[in-house]
């Protein structure tokens, strides 16, 4: 099914910015008197935490070196490759998985604070099939479904940050050892650390740890920056974009009739589908802070600044990695062996440069404050979601989805299964192909309504 997903997601992409720059744009996500709740920054802050966050630093040097090293179709450890490297990298982390969190975000904020319906997935069914049916069985196997999508797409990423944050502080600590007891550990301190911030609401945890973290994030970037190849960062950056931009429809569609897919496959087609095994988690999580604010707003918003900041990361991080080696710093072979435990790989190129260890303090940092806001964040929306649709969930209710996604995700660990749930995350959101198209459908036919409707009043008033 590698075509369906390219085609699809590509429709995605499409569909967002027609609605961004369509006649519905001025729609407001609430009242028409509504506006938004929380500050540009606090917003951007919490987007880019909830839905990239611990990825970025787990991916940022790992996903460039791999594409450096096996590029599709090309011969690795070249110029041609590291150039491959970027756009591949920025086509992965661009405006196509905010696209899948857009549509489910907005689906979710417009029918439930414009519309007035729950704050679920199922309520976009109403306009579809009616109230009855999306209240019944099929709206409730929808929920059902997005409820255990998101409880193993979260479980499993917490088990990838405890590897990565034990390997951080393995290479700043000697003699720390890299064992299962010591994940738990870590597990254990940090689901304390993100119940209290779950506890504590989105005005208060979520929103002042989302602002650390943010700034925390540009500190780490900035300083990597100063102490990396700065020309070469600059230009990957600027040259990874025109190819990204320049190319982004073909790419979007790029699947090989007579050669070899297996690139396309594991790299373009596995990112699409976990992307949308990610999506009721941050879809429902942008819909509660984004209440006010426009159709537009919320769409470019959405799409274009956690996207840019994204490919800046990657520039910085992904050209320490091919930099070393290029310049032949690190050998290809050794480099290769890095990018097979993602979790060190970050720690081991940045002792390469200078105030290495500095760095990795703050990466462990970061890794530490992006592992509680996932957390959080996502035991706030199992809260929602648990609870038909409630805004602020029973702090029982957040604490009970918080001990449940970190015991399942020490289980992953001691199993080693945290490989096999990803792969069963992506095959559970397959459905969720179909499930955003419906939504895409749905949000069209009532914007369609509502214009329909207030020009019709707006009629009747003239002739009144």
């Amino acid at each position: 099914m590698g075509w369906l997903y390219l085609l699809v997601i590509a429709v995605f992409v499409a569909f967002c910015l027609i609605l961004a720059f369509g006649k519905y744009g001025s729609i407001r996500l609430g009242s028409d008197d509504s506006r938004p709740e929380y500050s540009t920054f606090s917003w951007f802050a919490m987007l880019f935490c909830a839905g990239m966050g611990v990825g970025l630093v787990f991916w940022g040097v790992s996903e460039p070196l791999s594409h450096f090293i096996s590029p599709d179709g090309m011969e690795g450890g070249t110029a041609e490759a590291a150039a491959f490297a970027m756009k591949a990298t920025f086509m992965h982390w661009g405006i196509h998985p905010w696209a899948i969190y857009g549509i489910l975000g907005l689906s979710i904020a417009y029918f439930g604070f414009r519309k007035g319906e729950k704050n679920l997935i199922s309520s976009a069914f109403v306009p579809l099939i009616g109230r009855k049916r999306a209240e019944g069985g099929i709206g409730k196997a929808v929920d059902v479904l997005t409820i255990v999508i998101t409880v193993t797409g979260i479980s499993t990423t917490l088990g990838l940050s405890a590897l990565q944050i034990n390997g951080g502080l393995s290479s700043l600590i000697p003699g720390m050892p890299t064992n299962l007891k010591t994940q738990i550990i870590i597990i254990a301190i940090v689901t304390v650390a993100f119940l209290c911030s779950a506890i504590s609401g989105v005005d208060k945890g979520i929103k002042h740890l989302s602002n650390f973290n943010l700034i925390l994030a540009i500190a780490l970037a900035a300083f990597a920056f100063a102490v990396g190849p700065k020309i070469q960062i600059l230009n990957n950056f600027v040259s990874g974009m025109g190819d990204y931009i320049s190319g982004i429809v073909k790419e979007s569609l790029n699947i090989h009739t007579y050669s070899d897919n297996s690139w396309v496959i594991n790299w373009r087609v596995f990112y699409w589908a976990w992307w949308i095994s990610w999506a009721p988690f941050v879809g429902c999580f942008t819909a509660r802070i984004s209440r006010g604010r426009t159709i537009q707003e919320f769409v470019l918003g959405v799409l274009v600044v956690p996207a840019v900041a994204s490919c800046v990361w990657f520039s910085v991080f992904g050209s320490l990695g091919i930099n070393l080696g290029i310049n032949g710093i690190i050998p290809l072979e050794t480099l290769g062996e890095l990018i097979a435990t993602p979790e060190t790989a970050l720690f081991a190129v940045l002792n390469e440069y200078p105030l290495g260890a500095v760095l990795s303090v703050m990466a462990v940092l970061l890794l530490c404050t992006f592992f509680i806001t996932s957390a959080d964040s996502g035991t706030f929306v199992l809260g929602m979601f648990s609870s038909d649709g409630q805004l602020d969930p029973s702090n029982v209710r957040k604490v009970t989805w918080g001990i449940a996604i970190s015991v399942l995700a020490v289980g992953l660990l001691i199993s080693g299964g945290l490989k096999s749930v990803q792969t069963v995350s992506i095959v559970i959101a397959f459905p969720f192909l179909f499930i955003i198209l419906a939504c895409c459908w749905a949000i069209v036919k009532s914007l369609k309504n509502e214009t329909t409707n207030f020009n019709t009043n707006t009629e009747d008033k003239k002739k009144t």
